[in-house]
């Protein structure tokens, strides 16, 4: 693979209170998923959060999730798709809105956590996300999980859907992220996530937790700007993958 898009969670600061560093991070990424309001981020946050993207010629996209600021957006919530649906066109417009003011547009969609996790079976939820940004504009891509309902939909629905791998998370046998509250979960080793994303990238291939060996091609990876030593392991995976001669550019 001459290129990949590596993309990371940001704007997820709120408030007084900081969260990662994304301006260390967008020294490493191609793409910012920028926190849209509802599990993180505020409209300051959001506006500086797209000013420094553009200044370091970062793409932006809406880090669309449930309207769950307590629980950070990772737990399931059983919303009913048509308000589901207009969350997220709130979400993506308030960030629209934001970003032009740095001069910037929003160029891509991906869910946040409960709710990624959620449309990659849950098929209501899936076609809310997918009906939604087509509403508001349909050249916009979705990312999410290779053989997940909301990719599938996606296409179907005449949208480019966009296939991602995580840098930071470990894989079920079948294809799905390992639960967060399960032990190793997290990846937390540069030189282990550097190895893990080179695989993924000159590869297509991801080492499951149990070892087996899964074949998939992503577009793009995530490296979550949240986690600890965040910066560390962005940098690994940048260096690892310049060094095996596979450049870093968005895919949007």
């Amino acid at each position: 693979m001459a290129s990949i898009d590596l993309n990371s969670d940001v704007g997820e600061s709120f408030g007084r209170w900081t969260l990662g560093d994304d301006s260390a991070m967008f020294d490493s990424v191609s793409s910012a998923n920028v926190a849209c309001g509802f599990h993180a981020g505020d409209p300051s946050v959001i506006r500086a959060t797209s000013a420094k993207a553009v200044q370091a010629g970062v793409v932006i996209g809406a880090h669309v999730g449930y309207r769950d600021l307590a629980g950070f957006g990772r737990r399931f919530l059983d919303v009913d798709p048509a308000e589901l649906a207009d969350d997220v066109v709130y979400q993506i417009g308030a960030l629209q809105a934001l970003a032009a003011t740095a001069g910037a547009r929003v160029k891509y969609v991906k869910p946040h956590g409960g709710l990624y996790n959620a449309i990659v079976k849950h098929t209501a939820q899936a076609q809310a996300v997918v009906d939604a940004v087509k509403a508001v504009d349909p050249s916009l891509p979705i990312l999410g999980l290779p053989g997940s309902e909301v990719l599938r939909l996606a296409e179907k629905a005449g949208l480019r859907a966009v296939t991602e791998a995580f840098a930071d998370r470990a894989y079920n046998p079948d294809g799905t992220l390992v639960q967060r509250t399960l032990p190793g979960a997290v990846l937390h080793d540069p030189a282990e996530v550097a190895e893990h994303v080179l695989r993924m990238a000159t590869e297509q291939r991801i080492m499951a937790i149990d070892g087996t060996i899964l074949n998939v091609r992503a577009e793009s990876i995530c490296v979550h700007g949240d986690s600890p030593g965040a910066v560390a392991m962005a940098t690994a995976v940048k260096s690892a993958l310049s060094d095996a001669g596979v450049s870093i550019a968005s895919f949007a």
